[in-house]
């Protein structure tokens, strides 16, 4: 077995106003250091071990997990995972 771990965070052109909503909370709470926040997501995948994992969780990314068109993703592939 293999964990994946997908991160996906909004593309640097699209706005985010859930991070702009912390960040100003911060700077509330006086934490004025803070610059800029931005919001995305995190997700964990445990899949069978084969060749083709990388690929497929491209696909998994593309199809299902991120909308392409104003979202990244990077994920990390572990080695063995021991359930």
């Amino acid at each position: 077995m293999k964990k994946v771990k997908v991160f996906i965070t909004l593309k640097e052109s699209v706005l985010d106003p859930q991070g702009q909503a912390v960040m100003q909370s911060l700077h509330n709470m006086d934490y004025q250091n803070v610059k800029d926040v931005r919001i995305g997501k995190y997700i964990e995948l445990e899949m069978e071990d084969s060749a083709d994992v990388a690929e497929q969780v491209d696909a998994i990314c593309d199809k299902l997990l991120a909308n392409t068109v104003i979202e990244n993703y990077r994920y990390e592939i572990e080695e063995e995972v021991h359930s």
